[in-house]
C-alpha cells in the first residue's frame, strides 16, 4: 500500500501463524472479537471529497498529534501505518457529477489496497478519515474475500444522494448509494469500475435523521429498501448492537461521527439537530465490534477547522480507546 512517511511501525508485522484464531468465526480472517482486541493497525486516510486537502483531510494528523497513537499503542500487536498516499484533489465535478473524481478513484484504491493487506497480514484494519467514501474501498476489500459482505453503517445521513443531484457534488453525500450500485447507469466507466457492489439486504443504516431534507429534495429514502434503517430514537433505547449479528461475515463498521448531537461534537461539516451522545454511541460501537464477523472499522467526519482548542480531538481519541476497551471486556 503506498503511504506517505508516517509514525514508524511499534512492531514488525506478525507472520500468518502468529494471528489468533481461538474466538473467530469460522473462515473469517479478522475481527475485534477473534483478536481480542490483538493486531490492530491504524490506517490514516487524509481525504475530503469537497476537494480540498483541508477540513476533514486534516483530522488524521491532529487526531495523532492529540494522542490517538499512544492511546492505543498498548494493545498487543499494535501498528501505526502512517497515511496512505493520496492523489491531490481538485475541486471540480468531474464526469460523473463528483467534485474531485480523480483522487476518489485513486482513494479507492488505495484503501482497497491497504485493508486487503491488514486483512492477509490477520491484523484489523482502522480507518481514520477524512470522509465517508473510504468505505467504498474497504467494502472492495471485502468483496475480494467474500461475494456478498455486510455493512454497519453508523451516520447521521443516509448518503445516498444521486450524484448529480447532490447540492455539494462530494461524494460523501453518496457513498452509500455508490456501494448499493443504484447510480451505475450515470457514472463514468473510471469510477463504476472500482466500486464495490453491496447487497442492500446486507446493509444495516444506524442513527440517520435527514429524512426531512430527503424528503424536501424529493431524493428518495433508503428506508425499506435495507436489511434495517434504525433512526436514532431506536438507537438510544439500545436498538442496534443486536442487529449486527445478522449480517453475514465479513461486514465492515463504519462511524460517520456526525451521528452525534451537535452538543457533543460541533466539529462536523454538515450539523443537524437530534442525534445520539458519546456514551450511546460508544455502547452501540463496542458492541458491535465485540459482535463476531466484524472485519476492520472506519471512523470518519472530524472537522479540525472547526475545533480551535480541539476539545472535539480529545474526545474523539477518548471514545476509540475507550470503545475497544469496552469491546474486550465483552
Amino acid at each position: 500500500m503506498a503511504l506517505t512517511s508516517g509514525p514508524a511501525p511499534s512492531a514488525p508485522r506478525p507472520r500468518r501463524e502468529q494471528i489468533h484464531h481461538a474466538h473467530r468465526t469460522a473462515g473469517v480472517l479478522g475481527s475485534l472479537a477473534g483478536m481480542i482486541p490483538r493486531d490492530l493497525v491504524l490506517i490514516g486516510v487524509p481525504t475530503n471529497s469537497s476537494g480540498t486537502a483541508e477540513g476533514v483531510a486534516r483530522a488524521p494528523g491532529v487526531l495523532r498529534q492529540r494522542g490517538l497513537t499512544a492511546a492505543l499503542a498498548g494493545w498487543p500487536g499494535f501498528t501505526d501505518a502512517g497515511d496512505l498516499a493520496l492523489a491531490a484533489p481538485r475541486p471540480r465535478r468531474g464526469p460523473s457529477g463528483l467534485l474531485a473524481e480523480d483522487a476518489l478513484i485513486v482513494m479507492i484504491g488505495r484503501v482497497r489496497d491497504a485493508v486487503r493487506a491488514a486483512r492477509e497480514d490477520g491484523r484489523f484494519p482502522l480507518l481514520i478519515g477524512g470522509d465517508c467514501p473510504v468505505i467504498l474501498g474497504a467494502l472492495a476489500a471485502l468483496q475480494a474475500e467474500a461475494a456478498e459482505p455486510g455493512l454497519l453503517f453508523v451516520d447521521g445521513h443516509e448518503d445516498a444522494w444521486p450524484p448529480r443531484a447532490s447540492p455539494t457534488g462530494e461524494a460523501a453525500d453518496c457513498e452509500l448509494g455508490l456501494a448499493l450500485r443504484l447510480f451505475d447507469g450515470d457514472l463514468a466507466p473510471g469510477l463504476r469500475g472500482v466500486l464495490p457492489r453491496i447487497r442492500a439486504g446486507n446493509v444495516i443504516a444506524a442513527g440517520p435523521r435527514d429524512g426531512g431534507e430527503l424528503a424536501a429534495a424529493g431524493v428518495p429514502t433508503l428506508a425499506g429498501r435495507l436489511r434495517a434503517l434504525i433512526r436514532p430514537a431506536e438507537l438510544a433505547a439500545g436498538g442496534g448492537a443486536a442487529a449486527a449479528a445478522t449480517l453475514p461475515a465479513p461486514w465492515w463498521l463504519h462511524t460517520d461521527l456526525d451521528v452525534l448531537a451537535t452538543t457533543e461534537l460541533a466539529a462536523v461539516d454538515y450539523p443537524q439537530p437530534g442525534g445520539l451522545t458519546w456514551p450511546q454511541l460508544g455502547d452501540l460501537t463496542s458492541a458491535a465490534l465485540a459482535t463476531p464477523g466484524c472485519a476492520g472499522w472506519s471512523v470518519c467526519i472530524y472537522n479540525p477547522d472547526l475545533d480551535p482548542g480541539l476539545a472535539g480531538a480529545d474526545a474523539i481519541v477518548s471514545y476509540l480507546g475507550q470503545a475497544i476497551t469496552a469491546a474486550d471486556r465483552r
